[in-house]
């Protein structure tokens, strides 16, 4: 065990160590809801031309880059699940360019399966949180979430493709740079609004396990329901819900979500979907 880890587990002394990093991250994440706010905004696509703008993101990520799909002639990655979804894109305000997507697969009946349904049914092995025990309409998987190597900090990682997710320090400034590194967790918290406002009780992803336990970091605490299977890439059954999401996020990334709720609640208004 590490000095640091011995410490943490010193009692009297642990505690108050772990007190001081949590009063550390709650502020560091204050300072990066301004900056979310200032640089980045959540945006539906409610358009034929955003929901294009979306595909185009994908095509990127998924068909370019990784690989996981055969590249398209028309540059676009779609599949049967894009017709009963809605999708959400981060728009970077100082370019107006959209920096990432992620969609909410929806269902309002048996025929309309969830992704995780067609392709991965078998890999969980709770069976108290199957979908088949909910009604088809309070049911939605996260899917799709691309985010773009121009808005990806590290220079290297140990997933296939991330190392060209390089950002020029001549193209964004170091407070915009502060801010990138939480677009994956602002595509979730966009993700989790579209399902609260919209009456889901039960959400569904297949993720890396890696990126799920990076998000308990700010309290996202999704529940992993069986064991990792080879997915486009080593990913696993998730659960949660508007419980588990709201009564766990930290006091920090809470004021992040209260923005993008904010944002997203807005357009959602407008399109009178709530």
């Amino acid at each position: 065990m590490s000095w640091n880890k011995r410490l943490l587990n010193t009692p009297i002394i642990g505690d108050i160590t772990k007190k001081i990093a949590s009063m550390k991250v709650s502020n560091d994440a204050k300072n990066i809801a301004e900056h979310f706010t200032q640089f980045l905004k959540p945006e539906l696509a409610t358009t034929d031309e955003l929901r294009a703008e979306v595909f185009k993101i994908r095509h990127n990520v998924y068909c370019e880059e990784l690989a996981f799909e055969e590249v398209k002639e028309e540059g676009q990655e779609r599949d049967e699940f894009d017709d009963h979804s809605i999708f959400s894109m981060i728009k970077h305000k100082p370019s107006s360019t959209y920096t990432s997507c992620v969609r909410v697969v929806r269902s309002s009946c048996a025929e309309e399966l969830l992704p995780i349904e067609k392709y991965c049914l078998d890999s969980i092995q709770n069976e108290s949180l199957h979908p088949s025990n909910f009604k088809r309409t309070e049911i939605c998987e996260i899917s799709r979430l691309a985010v773009k190597a121009d808005f990806r900090r590290r220079k290297s990682d140990q997933f296939k493709g991330s190392a060209i997710g390089v950002i020029s320090e001549s193209t964004y400034s170091e407070t915009e740079l502060r801010c990138f590194p939480f677009i994956a967790i602002g595509l979730y918290m966009a993700a989790a609004t579209l399902a609260i406002d919209t009456g889901i009780k039960h959400v569904y992803v297949m993720m890396e396990p890696r990126l799920a336990r990076s998000m308990k970091f700010v309290g996202i605490n999704f529940q992993q329901l069986g064991d990792a299977v080879d997915y486009h890439g080593l990913r696993a059954p998730y659960y949660i819900n508007p419980k588990i999401f709201l009564d766990n996020l930290t006091p920090g990334f809470k004021s992040l979500f209260k923005a993008i709720e904010n944002d997203i609640c807005e357009q959602l208004s407008e399109l009178k979907l709530i």
